[in-house]
Protein backbone atom coordinates (compact mmCIF):
# COMPACT_ATOMS: atom_id res chain seq x y z
CA UNK A 1 0.00 0.00 0.00
CA UNK A 2 1.17 3.18 -0.90
CA UNK A 3 0.05 7.37 -0.58
CA UNK A 4 -1.53 8.38 -3.66
CA UNK A 5 -3.16 11.75 -4.06
CA UNK A 6 -4.54 11.62 -0.06
CA UNK A 7 -5.57 7.92 -0.47
CA UNK A 8 -3.74 4.52 0.47
CA UNK A 9 -3.68 2.89 -2.91
CA UNK A 10 -2.47 -0.55 -3.66
CA UNK A 11 1.07 -1.18 -5.38
CA UNK A 12 0.61 -4.35 -6.63
CA UNK A 13 -1.20 -7.77 -5.44
CA UNK A 14 0.40 -10.79 -4.66
CA UNK A 15 1.11 -12.17 -8.34
CA UNK A 16 3.42 -8.77 -8.74
CA UNK A 17 3.15 -5.70 -11.44
CA UNK A 18 4.72 -7.40 -14.17
CA UNK A 19 1.25 -10.50 -13.67
CA UNK A 20 -0.64 -8.26 -13.25
CA UNK A 21 0.01 -6.06 -16.56
CA UNK A 22 0.47 -9.27 -18.51
CA UNK A 23 -3.07 -10.21 -17.42
CA UNK A 24 -4.53 -6.82 -18.46
CA UNK A 25 -3.13 -7.50 -21.80
CA UNK A 26 -4.25 -11.15 -22.20
CA UNK A 27 -7.09 -11.19 -20.52
CA UNK A 28 -8.58 -8.91 -17.80
CA UNK A 29 -7.61 -7.25 -14.53
CA UNK A 30 -9.95 -5.51 -12.17
CA UNK A 31 -8.67 -2.17 -10.50
CA UNK A 32 -10.18 -0.30 -7.46
CA UNK A 33 -10.13 3.70 -8.29
CA UNK A 34 -11.94 5.25 -6.04
CA UNK A 35 -9.76 7.88 -5.49
CA UNK A 36 -10.74 9.15 -8.51
CA UNK A 37 -13.15 12.16 -7.89
CA UNK A 38 -17.14 12.49 -8.56
CA UNK A 39 -18.25 16.10 -9.06
CA UNK A 40 -22.38 15.58 -9.27
CA UNK A 41 -23.53 18.74 -11.65
CA UNK A 42 -26.99 18.55 -12.35
CA UNK A 43 -30.11 21.41 -12.74
CA UNK A 44 -31.09 23.69 -15.51
CA UNK A 45 -27.61 25.29 -15.67
CA UNK A 46 -25.21 22.20 -15.70
CA UNK A 47 -24.68 22.34 -19.56
CA UNK A 48 -23.90 25.73 -19.38
CA UNK A 49 -21.97 25.61 -16.36
CA UNK A 50 -19.95 22.74 -18.09
CA UNK A 51 -19.84 24.75 -21.26
CA UNK A 52 -17.86 27.72 -20.17
CA UNK A 53 -15.36 26.11 -17.93
CA UNK A 54 -14.55 22.60 -19.67
CA UNK A 55 -12.38 22.79 -23.25
CA UNK A 56 -14.51 20.39 -25.23
CA UNK A 57 -17.78 20.55 -26.68
CA UNK A 58 -20.49 18.90 -24.96
CA UNK A 59 -22.76 18.96 -27.86
CA UNK A 60 -20.92 16.77 -29.56
CA UNK A 61 -22.39 13.97 -27.63
CA UNK A 62 -25.85 13.29 -25.65
CA UNK A 63 -27.24 11.80 -22.95
CA UNK A 64 -26.20 8.60 -22.48
CA UNK A 65 -22.55 9.37 -23.04
CA UNK A 66 -19.00 10.27 -21.45
CA UNK A 67 -16.42 12.77 -23.16
CA UNK A 68 -12.57 13.18 -22.31
CA UNK A 69 -12.08 16.66 -21.56
CA UNK A 70 -9.81 19.60 -20.09
CA UNK A 71 -10.46 21.96 -17.10
CA UNK A 72 -7.89 25.19 -18.10
CA UNK A 73 -5.97 27.93 -16.10
CA UNK A 74 -7.50 31.03 -17.17
CA UNK A 75 -3.93 33.01 -17.52
CA UNK A 76 -1.42 30.34 -19.38
CA UNK A 77 -4.10 27.57 -20.34
CA UNK A 78 -2.41 25.00 -18.35
CA UNK A 79 -4.21 21.84 -17.76
CA UNK A 80 -5.43 22.22 -14.34
CA UNK A 81 -6.97 18.67 -14.30
CA UNK A 82 -8.22 16.28 -17.17
CA UNK A 83 -11.39 14.52 -17.08
CA UNK A 84 -14.27 12.06 -17.96
CA UNK A 85 -17.91 13.68 -17.98
CA UNK A 86 -20.35 10.65 -17.56
CA UNK A 87 -23.71 12.29 -19.14
CA UNK A 88 -26.57 10.73 -17.40
CA UNK A 89 -29.97 9.89 -18.71
CA UNK A 90 -31.42 11.74 -15.97
CA UNK A 91 -29.55 14.74 -16.91
CA UNK A 92 -27.16 14.57 -14.62
CA UNK A 93 -23.56 14.89 -15.11
CA UNK A 94 -20.95 12.71 -13.19
CA UNK A 95 -17.64 15.01 -13.86
CA UNK A 96 -14.62 12.47 -13.22
CA UNK A 97 -11.58 14.24 -11.92
CA UNK A 98 -8.03 13.17 -10.54
CA UNK A 99 -7.97 12.41 -6.91
CA UNK A 100 -5.96 15.10 -5.55
CA UNK A 101 -7.81 17.77 -8.43
CA UNK A 102 -11.13 17.34 -6.35
CA UNK A 103 -12.08 20.01 -4.70
CA UNK A 104 -10.39 22.77 -7.54
CA UNK A 105 -12.82 20.51 -10.04
CA UNK A 106 -16.26 21.43 -7.48
CA UNK A 107 -14.71 25.01 -7.07
CA UNK A 108 -15.02 25.48 -10.97
CA UNK A 109 -18.44 23.58 -11.88
CA UNK A 110 -20.25 24.87 -8.30
CA UNK A 111 -20.69 20.76 -8.42
CA UNK A 112 -21.41 18.48 -5.14
CA UNK A 113 -18.10 16.15 -4.08
CA UNK A 114 -20.67 13.10 -4.00
CA UNK A 115 -16.68 10.80 -4.08
CA UNK A 116 -17.68 9.16 -0.27
CA UNK A 117 -20.89 7.79 -1.32
CA UNK A 118 -19.53 5.65 -3.91
CA UNK A 119 -16.22 3.66 -4.94
CA UNK A 120 -15.70 3.17 -8.94
CA UNK A 121 -13.94 -0.49 -9.88
CA UNK A 122 -12.63 -0.80 -13.38
CA UNK A 123 -12.61 -3.82 -15.20
CA UNK A 124 -10.23 -3.73 -18.02
CA UNK A 125 -8.54 -6.39 -20.88
CA UNK A 126 -9.70 -8.15 -24.15
CA UNK A 127 -11.97 -10.42 -22.01
CA UNK A 128 -12.95 -8.34 -19.48
CA UNK A 129 -16.68 -7.49 -20.86
CA UNK A 130 -17.44 -11.73 -21.76
CA UNK A 131 -16.37 -11.85 -18.11
CA UNK A 132 -18.79 -9.79 -16.48
CA UNK A 133 -22.18 -10.45 -18.82
CA UNK A 134 -23.59 -12.02 -15.69
CA UNK A 135 -22.75 -9.49 -13.15
CA UNK A 136 -23.18 -6.55 -15.42
CA UNK A 137 -25.88 -7.39 -18.17
CA UNK A 138 -24.90 -4.28 -20.18
CA UNK A 139 -21.29 -5.00 -20.46
CA UNK A 140 -21.25 -7.30 -23.47
CA UNK A 141 -23.26 -4.07 -25.37
CA UNK A 142 -22.38 -0.63 -23.82
CA UNK A 143 -20.71 1.02 -26.81
CA UNK A 144 -17.39 2.56 -25.96
CA UNK A 145 -17.60 5.91 -23.81
CA UNK A 146 -21.26 5.39 -23.31
CA UNK A 147 -22.78 5.21 -20.13
CA UNK A 148 -25.86 3.28 -18.57
CA UNK A 149 -27.76 2.30 -15.16
CA UNK A 150 -27.99 -1.20 -13.67
CA UNK A 151 -28.61 -2.49 -10.65
CA UNK A 152 -26.30 -4.16 -7.84
CA UNK A 153 -28.14 -6.05 -5.06
CA UNK A 154 -30.85 -3.65 -5.61
CA UNK A 155 -28.97 -0.39 -5.53
CA UNK A 156 -28.32 1.38 -8.81
CA UNK A 157 -25.39 1.91 -10.49
CA UNK A 158 -23.66 2.81 -13.78
CA UNK A 159 -21.32 1.64 -16.08
CA UNK A 160 -19.26 3.43 -18.63
CA UNK A 161 -17.11 1.42 -21.18
CA UNK A 162 -14.25 3.98 -20.55
CA UNK A 163 -10.53 3.47 -18.94
CA UNK A 164 -7.09 3.67 -18.80
CA UNK A 165 -5.13 0.89 -20.14
CA UNK A 166 -5.49 1.21 -23.79
CA UNK A 167 -7.73 -1.67 -23.72
CA UNK A 168 -10.97 -2.59 -23.87
CA UNK A 169 -13.21 -2.56 -20.36
CA UNK A 170 -15.64 -0.96 -18.27
CA UNK A 171 -15.77 1.24 -15.35
CA UNK A 172 -18.21 0.40 -12.80
CA UNK A 173 -19.72 3.31 -9.98
CA UNK A 174 -21.15 1.58 -7.17
CA UNK A 175 -22.71 2.91 -4.20
CA UNK A 176 -20.73 2.31 -0.87
CA UNK A 177 -22.66 -0.13 0.82
CA UNK A 178 -22.66 -2.27 -1.74
CA UNK A 179 -19.06 -1.90 -3.04
CA UNK A 180 -17.31 -4.72 -0.85
CA UNK A 181 -20.10 -7.30 -2.09
CA UNK A 182 -19.52 -6.26 -5.67
CA UNK A 183 -15.80 -6.31 -5.55
CA UNK A 184 -15.93 -9.80 -4.05
CA UNK A 185 -18.37 -11.10 -6.89
CA UNK A 186 -15.91 -9.40 -9.81
CA UNK A 187 -12.69 -11.35 -8.21
CA UNK A 188 -15.32 -14.50 -8.40
CA UNK A 189 -15.38 -14.39 -11.83
CA UNK A 190 -11.54 -15.05 -11.79
CA UNK A 191 -10.50 -11.59 -12.89
CA UNK A 192 -8.04 -11.16 -10.73
CA UNK A 193 -7.25 -7.50 -8.93
CA UNK A 194 -4.37 -4.89 -10.27
CA UNK A 195 -2.64 -2.47 -8.77
CA UNK A 196 -0.85 1.19 -9.26
CA UNK A 197 1.80 -0.30 -10.58
CA UNK A 198 -0.01 -2.13 -13.24
CA UNK A 199 -2.24 0.79 -14.08
CA UNK A 200 1.16 3.15 -15.24
CA UNK A 201 2.93 0.81 -17.03
CA UNK A 202 -0.07 0.27 -18.91
CA UNK A 203 -0.92 3.45 -19.14
CA UNK A 204 1.84 4.37 -20.61
CA UNK A 205 2.19 1.65 -23.66
CA UNK A 206 -0.79 2.93 -24.50
CA UNK A 207 0.85 6.69 -24.87
CA UNK A 208 -1.67 7.87 -22.32
CA UNK A 209 -1.00 11.06 -20.16
CA UNK A 210 -1.20 11.15 -16.94
CA UNK A 211 -1.77 14.29 -14.80
CA UNK A 212 1.65 15.76 -12.71
CA UNK A 213 3.35 14.00 -15.44
CA UNK A 214 2.32 14.90 -19.25
CA UNK A 215 -0.49 17.69 -17.98
CA UNK A 216 -0.16 20.35 -15.39
CA UNK A 217 1.25 23.49 -14.90
CA UNK A 218 3.15 24.86 -17.70
CA UNK A 219 1.66 22.16 -20.30
CA UNK A 220 -0.72 23.47 -22.51
CA UNK A 221 -3.35 20.79 -24.75
CA UNK A 222 -1.57 21.44 -27.38
CA UNK A 223 1.84 21.11 -26.44
CA UNK A 224 0.16 17.37 -25.11
CA UNK A 225 -0.94 16.78 -28.28
CA UNK A 226 -4.44 16.98 -26.92
CA UNK A 227 -5.92 19.52 -29.56
CA UNK A 228 -8.89 17.29 -30.36
CA UNK A 229 -10.00 18.21 -27.07
CA UNK A 230 -10.58 21.47 -27.42
CA UNK A 231 -14.17 22.83 -29.04
CA UNK A 232 -13.08 25.88 -31.27
CA UNK A 233 -16.60 26.01 -32.42
CA UNK A 234 -18.47 26.00 -29.01
CA UNK A 235 -17.76 29.68 -28.01
CA UNK A 236 -15.78 30.76 -24.97
CA UNK A 237 -14.53 28.76 -22.28
CA UNK A 238 -12.21 29.11 -19.68
CA UNK A 239 -8.40 29.60 -20.96
CA UNK A 240 -9.17 30.44 -24.35
CA UNK A 241 -7.80 33.06 -25.09
CA UNK A 242 -3.53 32.09 -23.98
CA UNK A 243 -4.65 28.63 -26.17
CA UNK A 244 -5.89 30.33 -29.06
CA UNK A 245 -2.45 32.79 -28.68
CA UNK A 246 -0.44 29.97 -28.49
CA UNK A 247 -2.52 28.12 -31.32
CA UNK A 248 -1.62 31.19 -33.63
CA UNK A 249 1.81 31.55 -32.71
CA UNK A 250 2.54 27.95 -32.94
CA UNK A 251 4.04 25.33 -29.80
CA UNK A 252 7.74 25.46 -29.15
CA UNK A 253 7.57 21.58 -27.72
CA UNK A 254 5.47 18.84 -28.53
CA UNK A 255 4.88 15.74 -26.41
CA UNK A 256 6.62 12.77 -27.80
CA UNK A 257 7.11 8.73 -27.27
CA UNK A 258 10.76 7.23 -26.59
CA UNK A 259 11.38 3.62 -27.66
CA UNK A 260 15.06 3.69 -25.56
CA UNK A 261 17.67 0.36 -26.89
CA UNK A 262 18.22 -1.88 -23.71
CA UNK A 263 15.92 -2.70 -20.86
CA UNK A 264 16.80 0.14 -18.40
CA UNK A 265 14.39 2.24 -18.19
CA UNK A 266 14.15 6.62 -18.53
CA UNK A 267 13.20 7.96 -15.53
CA UNK A 268 11.40 11.56 -15.15
CA UNK A 269 13.79 14.70 -15.60
CA UNK A 270 15.91 12.62 -18.02
CA UNK A 271 17.74 15.01 -20.54
CA UNK A 272 17.16 14.22 -24.03
CA UNK A 273 19.91 15.14 -26.87
CA UNK A 274 20.18 15.37 -30.58
CA UNK A 275 23.13 15.83 -32.13
CA UNK A 276 25.19 17.26 -28.84
CA UNK A 277 22.09 19.61 -28.05
CA UNK A 278 19.52 19.21 -25.36
CA UNK A 279 16.24 19.12 -26.64
CA UNK A 280 13.65 17.92 -24.44
CA UNK A 281 12.93 16.32 -21.19
CA UNK A 282 11.45 12.92 -20.08
CA UNK A 283 8.05 13.33 -18.04
CA UNK A 284 7.17 9.55 -17.59
CA UNK A 285 9.16 6.44 -18.37
CA UNK A 286 9.34 2.48 -17.60
CA UNK A 287 9.98 -1.00 -18.83
CA UNK A 288 7.70 -1.61 -21.30
CA UNK A 289 6.68 -5.83 -20.43
CA UNK A 290 5.00 -6.26 -24.10
CA UNK A 291 8.24 -4.91 -25.80
CA UNK A 292 10.84 -5.90 -23.63
CA UNK A 293 11.86 -2.10 -23.86
CA UNK A 294 12.63 0.62 -22.24
CA UNK A 295 9.75 3.26 -23.08
CA UNK A 296 9.11 7.12 -22.16
CA UNK A 297 7.05 10.22 -23.10
CA UNK A 298 8.88 13.34 -22.69
CA UNK A 299 8.64 16.89 -24.21
CA UNK A 300 11.01 17.97 -26.94
CA UNK A 301 12.09 20.75 -29.04
CA UNK A 302 8.89 21.04 -31.72
CA UNK A 303 11.51 20.28 -34.82
CA UNK A 304 12.20 17.21 -33.61
CA UNK A 305 10.34 14.92 -35.85
CA UNK A 306 9.16 11.13 -35.07
CA UNK A 307 11.68 8.68 -36.57
CA UNK A 308 14.67 10.81 -35.12
CA UNK A 309 17.54 9.19 -33.33
CA UNK A 310 18.07 10.91 -30.17
CA UNK A 311 19.90 9.91 -26.87
CA UNK A 312 18.98 9.83 -23.21
CA UNK A 313 21.51 10.93 -20.68
CA UNK A 314 20.59 8.19 -18.23
CA UNK A 315 22.58 9.68 -14.91
CA UNK A 316 25.73 10.27 -17.30
CA UNK A 317 25.56 7.29 -20.14
CA UNK A 318 23.76 8.00 -23.33
CA UNK A 319 21.18 5.76 -24.05
CA UNK A 320 19.71 5.53 -27.88
CA UNK A 321 16.61 6.19 -28.43
CA UNK A 322 13.51 6.72 -30.86
CA UNK A 323 11.33 9.29 -31.60
CA UNK A 324 7.65 7.80 -32.13
CA UNK A 325 4.24 8.70 -31.62
CA UNK A 326 2.41 6.90 -29.33
CA UNK A 327 0.87 4.35 -28.39
CA UNK A 328 3.30 1.91 -27.57
CA UNK A 329 1.63 -1.01 -28.04
CA UNK A 330 -1.62 -1.47 -30.17
CA UNK A 331 -5.18 -2.75 -28.23
CA UNK A 332 -5.08 -6.10 -28.37
CA UNK A 333 -8.90 -6.65 -27.22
Amino acid sequence: MVPFGGWDMPLAYADGTLAEHRACRERAVAFDVSHLGTVRVSGGGALGRLQSQLTNDLRKIAPGQAQYTHLLDATDASVLDDIIVWWRDDGVFDVMPNASNTVRVVGALSGDDVTSTRAVVAIQGPDARALLKDLVPQAGTLARFHVAPFEWEGAGCWVAATGYTGEDGIECAVPRDVAVSFWRAVLGTGIPPAGLGARDTLRLEAGLPLHGHELGPGITPLEAGLGWVVGWDKGDFRGRAPLQAQRDRGVTRRLRGLVVEGRRPPREGYTVRLGGDDVGTVTSGNFSPVLGTGIAMAFLRADVEIGADVEVDMRGRAAPAHVVKPPFVEKRG
